[in-house]
């Protein structure tokens, strides 16, 4: 491995902190763009969710009490779990404009006893495993939504039955196919074709509660949900795995936060998504209480049959954009990954000049797509693949609730009574739900719980496996001063800059060390480089360099970047050398060590970890193309590290 980038000293200058990057457009079209993509996932939940529960793995009998109190559960679900938990507390804690998980560790790590403490242990567990728990969202999320979409065919024509799947397919793969050419054209229509949706949702409601107007008193009234517990207390633990498909995509609203901000993203809810989605389940009710045979598939069933082919077609192009939002989810937290050193370098794309968020893994993209075609073709029916979907949305959310709870206690300092008041509420909330899913295990659970325990695996043994290389490195470096008198008397010096890539800002780098062993030279001037990964998404330009001159033409070069920032070395090194001494490409050779490791005995991890990490790290991307080195002016000089 050549220099990997390494976490940046805990410290937030004010300059830093201020530092922020929502769009600046009006709060209309950012609204707007938030209803495209932030609430695609939550918006199509009203396909299955209702659904799932009266014809699910744990169906209830179709009468009044069932039905009042799921409704009733469904809407208040949405409230405290949305509009409260969400929109009115978790919104708040952004990592300048960023949220989600891997943004709020490094949050809570730079805001942390005055900016010198270090994440515990079990903090970051929690965040490696809500990371790996949403990878398995990503690959249900798809599949269930675009198949629950299709599946509405059925209520056109039954004899469409056997082409569901074939168009899944087909729609899925003309979705990943497209990712490489980049989505900023085809999201401009995300926008108002949800938009289109979110109305039609009203509308079909609004004309079924119309005919049952009393399903407005109790789904409102929190008594109906009360009354269904105590009726039968198994049989409504049981259901709330399937009601949880409601709030399914509550954790796009913080993990978008950096693309339209928070008061975009909460006035989108507010006043338009959360009343359509409230008047659409209180609609599939209201049906259902006249037509019980309707909970086959009440979404579609609301709609007459003229109606019912435009609405599947309406419904399948809101699960597409629903599907490409989570794809696009996806990048954004590989890419985080990969700069916090829990991951190894990936070939990362820029499908747009101007918009730095706008990227292309082809490696996650084809992954992707493999595994959401293994879900349609293992599972067949979207109430099959609901089972597995629960347990995925439902640990994401018990484990936010966690590192909520330590970062309003750490960082905002609450006091300890609302800080105990609002763990209890929502974790016996998130528990119950979470809980009610566990028994979904053998119906489909298992497959998010495989797909975590293998991100997992691979998370930490990078993470591991990375900091074990380095400090073995460092056990073998040579004191730089000690370097700098001994050399610069011994070796003759050649014409042009070298830039020696180290992962370390101290000692001296083991490129440098084979070169002057070797090549018994050494260039003019020579810059020790080290690329730094902040806690934070963005680090201002006047901050970026940190240089220090350690004598006979040595200098020392800390280049910081956010986690959400490309490191492009040539740029931040033009920035470096300022106006008098510029970095000429045609001059400057650039030096990488490639370390290959050998697995051994030491104490640090298990040998079959080892053998992970050596593996990762031949595959890794090539340091050369992932810090936007000239191809022409890199030399690799190989080393052999014991971990």
């Amino acid at each position: 491995m050549t220099t990997s980038p390494v976490a940046a000293p805990t410290v937030a200058p004010s300059e830093a902190e201020g530092f922020g990057h929502h769009p600046k457009q009006g709060l209309a079209k950012l609204a707007l763009g938030a209803i495209g993509v932030v609430y695609g996932d939550i918006g199509t939940s009203p396909l299955y969710a209702m659904k799932e529960v009266f014809v699910g793995h744990h169906p209830l009998a179709v009468d009044q009490l069932h039905i009042y109190g799921v409704v009733s559960l469904m809407l208040w679900s949405l409230f405290l779990i949305v509009t409260v938990k969400y929109v009115l507390i978790v919104l708040r804690a952004d990592n300048n404009g960023e949220g989600g998980s891997l943004a709020l560790l490094a949050l809570i790590q730079r805001r942390t006893v005055g900016g010198k403490g270090r994440w515990g242990p079990s903090l970051v567990v929690l965040g490696i495993l809500a990371s790996a728990l949403f990878f398995g969202d990503c690959m249900i999320t798809p599949a269930v939504s675009v198949l629950s979409a299709v599946e509405g065919l059925v209520t056109v024509e039954a004899g469409f039955g056997t082409f569901v799947i074939p168009i899944a397919v087909a729609i899925l793969i003309g979705l990943f196919y497209i990712q490489s050419s980049g989505t900023a054209r085809v999201g401009r229509f995300f926008g108002p074709i949800m938009l289109v949706y979110f109305l039609t949702l009203t509308v079909l409601g609004v004309l079924n509660i119309m005919q049952r107007p009393d399903i407005i008193l109790a789904a409102l009234n929190p008594l109906s949900a009360v009354e269904f517990v105590l009726d039968d207390g198994l049989l409504a633990f049981l259901a709330l795995g399937s009601v949880v498909l409601a709030v399914t995509g509550a954790e796009a609203l913080y993990a978008d936060m950096g693309h339209f901000g928070r008061r975009p993203i909460s006035v989108a809810w507010l006043w338009f998504v959360f009343p359509a989605l409230m008047v659409n389940y209180m609609g599939q009710g209201a049906l259902l209480l006249d037509h019980p045979e309707a909970a086959s598939n009440p979404f579609f069933l609301m709609a007459s049959e003229d109606w019912r082919l435009p609405l599947v077609i309406l419904s399948t192009m809101a699960t597409v954009i629903a599907s490409q939002a989570v794809i696009t989810g996806a990048f954004s937290v590989v890419q985080q990954g990969v700069q916090l050193g829990l991951m190894p370098r990936l070939r990362i794309e820029h499908t747009s000049a101007s918009e730095a968020g706008q990227i292309y893994i082809p490696v996650v993209n084809w992954a992707l797509m493999t595994m959401v075609l293994l879900l349609i073709f293992g599972f067949k029916e979207s109430s099959n693949l609901a089972a597995a979907y629960g347990i995925a949305v439902t640990g994401t959310m018990f484990i936010s609730t966690l590192m909520i709870g330590v970062l309003i206690r750490r960082v905002w300092q609450w006091p300890i009574a609302a800080v105990l008041l609002f763990e209890g509420v929502f974790l016996t909330i998130d528990g119950a739900y979470f809980f009610s899913n566990v028994t979904k295990i053998p119906d489909g659970g298992w497959f998010p719980l495989l797909i975590a325990v293998i991100v997992f695996t691979f998370l930490t043994t990078w993470s591991t496996g990375r900091k074990l290389m380095i400090d073995r490195l460092r056990e073998a470096a040579m004191p730089i001063q000690v370097f700098i008198q001994s050399a610069s008397n011994a070796a003759s010096r050649v014409p042009g800059t070298a830039v020696f890539m180290t992962s370390t800002a101290e000692g001296v780098p083991h490129a440098l060390l084979h070169n002057l062993k070797h090549n018994k030279v050494l260039h003019e001037r020579i810059v020790l480089l080290t690329v730094s990964i902040a806690d934070q998404p963005y680090w201002p330009d006047s901050m970026r360099v940190k240089k220090e001159d350690l004598g006979h033409g040595f200098i020392r070069l800390v280049l910081r970047f956010g986690f959400m920032e490309e490191a492009d070395v040539p740029a931040a090194l033009a920035l470096a050398a300022g106006p008098d001494k510029k970095f000429k490409m045609m001059e400057t050779s650039f030096f990488l060590s490639r370390q290959t490791l050998i697995a051994s005995d030491h104490p640090g991890m298990a040998l079959w970890r080892e053998k992970l990490f050596a593996w990762m790290l031949r595959n890794a991307e090539s340091a050369m193309e992932f810090f936007r080195l000239p191809s022409n002016r890199v030399v690799e000089l190989g080393s052999q590290v014991e971990i």
